[in-house]
C-alpha cells in the first residue's frame, strides 16, 4: 500500500479524537481506582509498579527507539520503496525484541533494587515495599508488549495511517476498567487485579497493532538479530534518544522519591498527573504522532518551507487548545479534583493536595505540549545530540529546584521543578531550532495570534472562577457546578478568541482541505 498524504489538522483530529476517548476512559479508570483503593499502601505500591514498565517503555516505545525508527523508516519508504522499508522494519523488530527479552529477565532478578530506586521512601519490609515488588514483577512484561506495539504503530504512521495506533490505548483502559469491575464483583484482591490488567492490556494492544499493519499489506517476519548498516544507524540515533529518555526518567524518579517520603504524596502527584495529562495527551500526543513522520517526509523531499509551515500550524493548534485548558486548571483545580476523584477512599484532604499539585503542573502545561512541536524539528533531521544537551540542562534545573525547595515546601517542590524545567526546555528548543534551520521560526500569523490566545484564555479563566464562586455561594453541588462551568467556559473562550482575532473558523476549514 502506498503512503497516504497527511492532512495535518485532519490527522490531529483523528489522533486527538481517539486519545480523547482513551483519556475519558482513563478518568473512569482512575475514578474507580481512587474509590476502590484510595491513596493508601496498595495504591502507592501499584502506582510505583506501573511506573516501572512505563519508564522503560519511554526508552523503547515512543521514546528512544521509535524516535530513531520513524525518520529512518520514512526515509526508506520515500526513497527506496516498500520492500526496503519492510526489510528495515524486520531488522529493527528482531533487535528490539532481543533487547526487550533480556531487559525483562534482568529486571525480574533485580526488582527489589528497581523499586528502591523509584520509591526509596518506602520503608524496608513494609507493606508498601513488598506489594510494590510483587506488582512490579507482574506489570513489567507490559514493556515488551507496548514497545513492540509502538514499533508497529511507527510503521502505520509512516504510511500516513494514524487511527489504529491512536485507538490502541483505549484497549488498555477497557481491560483495566473491566478488571476492576470483575474484581469488585467477585471479591478479587484489587492490587493483583490492577497488576494483571496492565499485563493483559499490553497483550491486547500488541495484537491490535499487528492486525492493523497486516491490513496495510505489511507482514513482518522475525530474522536473527544482526548489526546491519541500517541497524547501526538506528542504534547511533537511538543512543542519544535513550539518554534523552533517561533524563526524563531521572526527573520522574526524583519527583517520586521526594513524594514517597510523605504518606499519600505519591498518590496526589499521580492523580494530578492524570488530570493534566488529558489536554497534554489529546493535543501533545496528536502533534507528536503526526508531526514527526510529516516533517521526516518533507525534509527527505527538500521541502523546508513546507516543514516550517507544518511546525507553525502545529504550534498554533497546540496553543489555541492548551492555553485555555491550562487557564481552567489554574482557575478551578480543587473543584475538578473533587468531582473526579473524591469518593469512598479518596478524601477531601486528598482533593486539596491533588489540586495543589495540579495548579502547579498547569503552569507548565503549555511548555509540555510545545515540546512535541519543537523536538521533531531536530529528530526529523536525525539530530539527537542537540535536544539531548537541552534535556540535560533542563534535568539539572528540575532536580535542583525540587531538592532545593524540599526543605521549604516538601513534596510540592517536585511539580514546581517539573514546570520550571519545562519552560527552560522551550527556550532552549526555540533558539536551537532557529540555528538548525533559519526558516524554523515563528511566522507572522503565529506571532500575531499567540498573545491573543493568551488574552482570550485569561478572560475565560476569570469567568470560570467567577462562576465557581457564585455557584458555590448559591449552594449548587460540586458536580452540577462543574457541568455548568465547562460548557460555559468553552463558549466564552470561543467568543473571546474570535472577537480578539486569535482564531478564524475559515482557517480551520482551509487547513482541513489542504494535504
Amino acid at each position: 500500500m502506498t503512503r497516504a498524504p497527511i492532512r495535518i489538522l485532519a490527522s490531529f483530529g483523528t489522533v486527538g479524537g481517539w486519545t480523547m476517548l482513551s483519556r475519558i476512559l482513563g478518568f473512569v479508570r482512575d475514578i474507580l481506582m481512587g474509590a476502590l483503593v484510595g491513596t493508601g499502601p496498595v495504591a502507592e505500591a501499584f502506582i510505583v509498579a506501573f511506573r516501572l514498565p512505563n519508564m522503560f517503555r519511554r526508552f523503547f516505545a515512543e521514546g528512544a527507539f521509535n524516535l530513531a525508527f520513524i525518520p529512518l523508516f520514512s526515509k526508506k519508504l520515500s526513497g527506496e520503496g516498500e520492500d526496503a522499508a519492510r526489510g528495515f522494519a524486520e531488522e529493527a523488530l528482531s533487535v528490539l525484541l532481543t533487547i526487550l527479552i533480556a531487559l525483562t529477565v534482568v529486571a525480574q532478578a533485580v526488582m527489589p533494587w528497581l523499586v528502591w530506586v523509584l520509591a526509596g521512601g518506602f520503608e524496608a519490609g513494609s507493606t508498601r515495599e513488598e506489594l510494590a515488588i510483587l506488582f512490579s514483577r507482574i506489570c513489567f512484561p507490559y514493556v515488551v508488549f507496548i514497545s513492540l506495539a509502538a514499533l508497529f504503530s511507527g510503521i502505520a504512521n509512516g504510511y500516513g495511517r494514524f487511527a489504529a495506533a491512536a485507538a490502541a490505548p483505549v484497549l488498555l483502559n477497557v481491560v483495566w476498567i473491566a478488571g476492576m469491575g470483575l474484581g469488585a464483583w467477585l471479591g478479587w484482591d484489587m492490587g493483583l487485579t490492577l497488576a494483571w490488567s496492565v499485563f493483559l492490556g499490553g497483550v491486547g494492544q500488541l495484537v491490535l497493532m499487528v492486525i492493523a499493519v497486516r491490513r496495510l499489506g505489511v507482514k513482518l517476519g522475525l530474522r536473527p538479530p544482526r548489526l546491519s548498516p541500517d541497524v547501526r544507524r538506528l542504534i547511533a540515533l537511538a543512543v542519544p534518544a535513550v539518554l534523552i529518555g533517561g533524563v526524563t526518567q531521572i526527573n520522574l524518579i526524583v519527583g517520586t522519591r521526594i513524594a514517597s517520603a510523605t504518606e499519600g504524596a505519591v498518590g496526589w502527584l499521580y492523580f494530578a498527573d492524570r488530570i493534566y495529562q488529558l489536554p497534554l495527551g489529546v493535543i501533545g500526543v496528536a502533534i507528536g504522532v503526526v508531526l514527526l513522520p510529516m516533517l521526516s517526509h518533507k525534509v527527505q523531499e527538500g521541502d523546508q518551507a513546507g516543514a516550517a509551515n507544518a511546525m507553525n500550524r502545529a504550534a498554533e493548534f497546540a496553543l489555541i487548545l492548551t492555553l485555555p485548558a491550562a487557564a481552567a486548571l489554574i482557575a478551578i483545580p480543587e473543584l475538578i479534583s473533587r468531582v473526579l476523584f473524591e469518593r469512598l477512599a479518596f478524601t477531601a484532604e486528598d482533593s486539596r493536595q491533588t489540586a495543589l499539585a495540579l495548579w502547579i503542573y498547569a503552569l507548565g502545561l503549555p511548555s509540555f505540549v510545545l515540546h512535541k512541536v519543537l523536538q521533531p524539528a531536530f529528530i526529523a533531521r536525525e539530530d539527537m545530540r542537540t535536544p539531548l544537551r537541552y534535556a540535560i540542562i533542563a534535568m539539572v534545573i528540575n532536580v535542583a529546584v525540587a531538592l532545593g525547595l524540599y526543605p521549604v515546601i516538601g513534596w510540592v517542590g517536585a511539580p514546581v521543578g517539573t514546570s520550571v524545567a519545562g519552560w527552560v526546555m522551550i527556550v532552549l528548543l526555540c533558539n536551537g531550532a532557529r540555528r538548525l534551520a533559519p526558516e524554523m521560526r515563528m511566522d507572522n500569523r503565529l506571532s500575531d495570534r499567540w498573545w491573543r490566545m493568551l488574552l482570550a484564555s485569561s478572560a475565560m479563566a476569570a469567568i470560570v472562577l467567577g462562576l465557581e464562586i457564585g455557584l458555590a455561594e448559591a449552594g449548587l453541588v460540586s458536580t452540577a457546578r462543574l457541568l455548568l462551568i465547562v460548557p460555559l467556559g468553552m463558549l466564552s473562550y470561543a467568543g473571546f478568541a474570535i472577537v480578539l482575532g486569535a482564531f478564524r473558523p475559515s482557517d480551520m476549514r482551509a487547513a482541513l482541505r489542504r494535504a
